[in-house]
């Protein structure tokens, strides 16, 4: 078990990422020196083991009397309003995303906290890139609410670096999915949804278009890369905006011929809605070498090896 000095906050703590981190977290660093944090209150279960604080990120007196009353001093900022929510609600999602970001810069700047963990997405891209292979440095132009308020806040990561030294990484993520935790409104979350539905019901209506890629990425591989990023040394980083993270591409036919391998009789049809234009405005597949490079990323699963890994944890999960 690794030591730190000062603890360990994960705000979002119930959400998709927030969930398995925390959990990971624990393991690494031991379970006192993790604090789970989410506007939900705690779900009641007996073998809750971590601290939990209930936390509206935007309630900025509350935030700081946790951080100073546990002594932490690396954040996970999760929380934030994913690209479909964001959509339905833009001014609320510029202040969600934003402002606890900066609440928790000027801490880092003040020395109050050390690390900052903060997530941006491949919803940073839009048109003006190639769909394949899109590199590290190219032209962000997101076309959403949700992509907005990540390139405002890998600028806002990159400005308080240059300026004031402030340890704050970031990883654009792609799709991510996982069997523990719900999706939470984001346009790739067929990707999460249509194995729920596969076993529940033998079949899908999928929300994007059939021969629509996007990169994704399953959970674990997420957490392990989010974890390797924060613990390589300050002087390997070399990106200070938000790293790209391409994971695997795949859409939502090629996802349903890798569960019909699982599941025979499996069938999907299509209705595309309001986040097919947003998947449209995203790339297809992701160039990650400069991760690779400098912190050392790497993945352990592929589209089949995750399909199975999903179905097992899902039939178990339900019986």
């Amino acid at each position: 078990m690794e030591t730190i000095t000062g603890k360990i906050l994960i705000t979002g703590a119930l959400g998709q990422i927030g969930t398995e981190l925390s959990a990971t977290l624990a393991d690494i660093y031991g379970k006192h020196n993790v604090i789970m944090s989410d506007v939900r209150e705690a779900p009641d279960a007996p073998d809750a083991p971590l601290t939990f604080e209930r936390l509206d990120v935007m309630d900025l007196e509350t935030f700081r009397g946790i951080i100073d009353r546990h002594e932490v001093k690396v954040v996970y900022h999760l929380a934030s309003l994913l690209s479909g929510t964001s959509e339905k609600n833009p001014a609320l999602a510029w202040r969600l995303n934003i402002d606890p970001l900066l609440f928790l810069c000027n801490l880092a700047k003040d020395r109050v906290i050390d690390q900052i963990f903060w997530p941006s997405s491949i919803a940073v891209f839009g048109r003006g890139i190639p769909k394949e292979n899109v590199g590290q440095e190219v032209p962000l132009n997101p076309s959403t609410v949700y992509g907005i308020t990540k390139l405002a806040g890998e600028k806002w990561c990159e400005y308080y670096f240059n300026q004031h030294g402030v340890d704050v990484r970031s990883i654009r993520y792609p799709g991510l999915i996982s069997w523990k935790a719900p999706a939470g409104g984001g346009t790739t979350d067929y990707a999460v949804e249509i194995y729920h539905k596969a076993l529940e019901e033998g079949r899908y209506t999928s929300f994007i278009a059939e021969n629509t890629a996007m990169p994704m990425l399953y959970m674990d591989d997420a957490i392990a890369a989010t974890i390797r990023l924060m613990r390589a040394p300050s002087q390997a980083i070399s990106v200070r905006t938000s790293y790209n993270l391409g994971g695997m591409s795949f859409t939502p036919k090629q996802l349903a011929a890798s569960i019909r391998r699982e599941i025979p009789g499996f069938e999907i049809s299509y209705a595309p809605d309001f986040r097919q234009a947003i998947a449209e405005s995203w790339p297809a597949s992701i160039d990650d070498s400069v991760a690779r490079k400098d912190w050392g990323l790497a993945y352990w699963y592929d589209m089949d090896t995750m399909t199975k890994e999903m179905l097992e944890n899902l039939r178990v999960k339900a019986s």
